[in-house]
């Protein structure tokens, strides 16, 4: 299959782009190389940078590369800068989001692999949380890719285009081989902040609140591994293409970690404490986001191989080691 991925250097971008190539497609990545230090594609993947806003340049590599597929991972995602910046969300998520989808509908792309997130749902009813949850986003993140999926969905009905919407959770993890790793700018994510922490990278881990109604007082989320993710991406583009209907699912194991037990989980794996201080909330955090993806077990095959939190964090800890030395 012809695929365009946007986003394909970042964190799972770049992981997706590796299975995909070793899958035998062919795969053309569009990145315009904001999201920090670009991470390295495999033999017979073409890098384009650029952005997904740009209608001519999307003209240009639909007419010559003739794309059957898109899997969208291009935007904006930290969830304190969208509450501080929402212009910037509503730019690249959405309105830019919008231009790509128009352009690469118009260039004859049937089918469109969204990557979403449990942000969606805002401060949920119940956990686990079902993909037909009240959707009521907390903050500008959640709410414009809340708004591109409802604009997939009016695609669909008007146009026959064939999407689905992946809802992930925590991605988290990396390349076992050490070859790829998390490395956003800034980074955001709790597991390498964590992690270089403990390593001396950093400074003490912020712990947002510890006042929460969980277990323990501080946010519980689920994490999934992104080489998990990327063989869920593909397999969403083996069911639209074998004439499945489009598809809203969740992406995670079902099963929430607190931060204070990753904090525990990380200090076992590196044997010594991860230096932190407790800090007020952060403004649109929910208290606790797990998944019920049983809609993607049964329907994409969906089973987390890697996911276990301390593989997670072995994972993420092997390239990072590297850097320390």
């Amino acid at each position: 299959m012809r695929i365009l991925v946007t986003g394909g250097v970042g964190f799972i971008g770049a992981h997706f782009v590796r299975a995909a190539c070793e899958a035998g497609h062919r795969v053309v990545v569009l990145d315009d190389l904001s999201g920090g230090e670009p991470l390295p594609l495999p033999p017979g993947a073409t890098f384009v940078q650029g952005d997904i806003g740009d209608r001519v340049l999307l003209q240009m590599l639909c007419q010559h590369h003739h794309f059957e597929a898109v899997v969208h991972f291009a935007g904006k995602i930290q969830v304190g800068e969208s509450v501080q910046r929402p212009e910037l969300y509503y730019d690249v998520n959405l309105a830019r989001s919008l231009v790509l989808l128009e352009e690469l509908r118009q260039g004859g792309v049937r089918y469109f692999v969204f990557s979403s997130t449990a942000a969606v749902y805002g401060v949920p009813d119940r956990v686990p949380i079902p993909e037909d949850a009240r959707q009521e986003p907390v903050n500008p993140y959640g709410a414009t890719k809340h708004s591109f999926e409802r604009a997939l969905s009016a695609y669909g009905e008007a146009y026959d285009l064939r999407w689905a919407a992946l809802r992930y959770f925590n991605a988290a993890g990396a390349q076992p081989d050490g070859t790829l790793r998390e490395n956003h700018q800034p980074e955001t994510h709790l597991i390498p902040l964590v992690l270089d922490a403990g390593l001396g990278l950093r400074g003490p881990l912020q712990v947002f609140g510890e006042d929460y109604p969980t277990r323990d007082g501080t946010c519980v989320r689920d994490y999934v591994h992104v080489c998990d993710l990327a063989a869920a991406h593909l397999a969403a583009l083996t069911y639209l293409a074998s004439g499945q209907p489009s598809l809203v699912a969740n992406l995670g194991t079902g099963r929430g970690f607190t931060v204070r037990e990753v904090l525990d989980a990380a200090a076992q794996v590196l044997g010594r404490p991860i230096p932190h201080t407790v800090c007020a909330r952060r403004a649109g955090d929910p208290a606790e986001l797990v998944a019920e993806a049983q809609r993607a077990r049964e329907l994409l095959g969906f089973v987390p191989r890697r996911s276990e939190l301390h593989t997670l964090i072995e994972d993420a800890l092997r390239p990072r080691r590297e850097r320390a030395r």
